[in-house]
């Protein structure tokens, strides 16, 4: 079997557009991936483009790991986020062709599944006014939809301090949050790597008594001795990883054991095989995988195959049962979740099917995602109120 080309459909909202990638073969088997760009979608296209011609082309889609390699080192420099998500969607879709053509599910390519159900959070449900009883009502309407966790970044657009009025405030936004969901709800405590890191020493004291989960990125994420500082002043575990696209540049967190949770996101860092990697290093590390998952079907669905075969993975990110829900129509099986997990499927590759005629009514938008910009978890189009 030969790969004998690929096509890219691009799915908009206003906050993110959604790459998909099918990779064709002269067997007729057709496989799918994604990715979710902030920015560089077109350029993601473009390098996509490249190479097809210079790798893709005439591959064998059963010799994952070697497309894998010469993607990332077949062209001279240093494989960044945009190379890393090119990678990713390839592969990807290389793994559904694998298993549709052997009829089996990625999960049992993977060494076979050590769980029947990965537990499912929200993200993206706190659409609304930014104020306690909003988010409060907002809250209640994610337990009634089963989950039985979700996260929030309750810090409006602070910057590396925050001053004691918004800090009361974000204090009465979580207060809000966690007496909707009661005590026995995960909630996790997004900061978007906000902070100096006296700051996200600070307010994670402040709203420990609320029972957060986790600490995600409480500082940017380029320096990760600040990291450190961070997680030997905190009890609550440290998340980080989103922004990490190469599996190596992970050393320095294993070395300095700064986080407690590692969250690379399968459609940056070169796809399912590279996470899986991932994971099985930081069980020797003791650390457990939540992937970052801001994409739609297709990727959750590519991240699931971790879950399902990974023994240290706590959790996946769903956004898609609450922020433009619509867009779960391009893909025809897609997971979902039920009674706040995501079940075990039998069917062979990814188990979903893209559906392009669906995907071409969501055309590519100008798609804006500023975290320090007011409103910017509403996720509505530039200019609106």
């Amino acid at each position: 079997m030969r790969i004998t080309g690929i096509s890219t459909h691009v799915v908009g909202t206003p906050w993110r557009n959604l790459t998909y990638v099918q990779v064709h073969t002269d067997e007729g088997i057709t496989g799918v991936g994604e990715t979710r760009m902030l920015g560089h979608t077109d350029a993601l296209i473009g390098y996509l483009r490249e190479a097809e011609a210079n790798h893709i082309l005439g591959s064998d889609p059963f010799a994952v790991e070697d497309l894998v390699r010469r993607m990332k080192y077949g062209d001279y420099g240093r494989a960044g986020e945009i190379v890393m998500s090119g990678i990713a969607v390839v592969e990807m879709a290389c793994w559904d062709i694998k298993g549709k053509a052997l009829g089996v599910p990625v999960w049992q390519l993977l060494g076979g599944k050590v769980t029947d159900k990965v537990k499912a959070y929200a993200n993206g449900w706190y659409t609304t006014e930014r104020t306690p009883e909003a988010y409060h009502k907002a809250a209640q309407g994610v337990m009634e939809r089963g989950y039985k966790a979700l996260k929030i970044d309750p810090f409006g657009t602070g910057h590396f301090e925050l001053d004691h009025e918004q800090t009361l405030y974000a204090v009465s936004l979580i207060e809000a949050v966690r007496d909707a969901i009661g005590p026995d709800a995960e909630l996790m405590l997004e900061m978007h790597g906000r902070f100096s890191p006296s700051t996200a020493v600070r307010l994670a004291h402040e709203l420990a008594p609320f029972k957060p989960a986790w600490l995600e990125e409480p500082v940017p994420p380029e320096n990760l001795k600040a990291l450190e500082k961070v997680a030997a002043k905190v009890d609550i575990p440290v998340a980080t990883g989103e922004r990490i696209h190469d599996r190596i540049e992970f050393r320095e967190l294993f070395e300095s054991q700064a986080a407690d949770i590692l969250q690379p996101d399968v459609g940056h860092i070169g796809g399912i095989w590279e996470t899986r990697k991932l994971a099985a290093t930081a069980e020797t590390h003791y650390m457990l995988v939540a992937p970052h998952n801001v994409g739609g079907s297709v990727l959750t669905a590519a991240s699931l195959q971790v879950g399902f075969t990974s023994p240290n993975f706590k959790i996946l990110e769903h956004f898609n049962d609450f922020a433009d829900a619509d867009i779960k129509k391009v893909v025809k099986g897609a997971p979902e979740v039920v009674d706040g997990y995501f079940h075990l499927s039998d069917k062979p590759g990814l188990g979903v099917e893209f559906d392009a005629d669906a995907a071409a009514e969501f055309p590519q938008q100008q798609a804006r995602f500023d975290l320090w910009a007011d409103g910017w978890e509403q996720r509505k189009p530039k200019g609106t109120k």
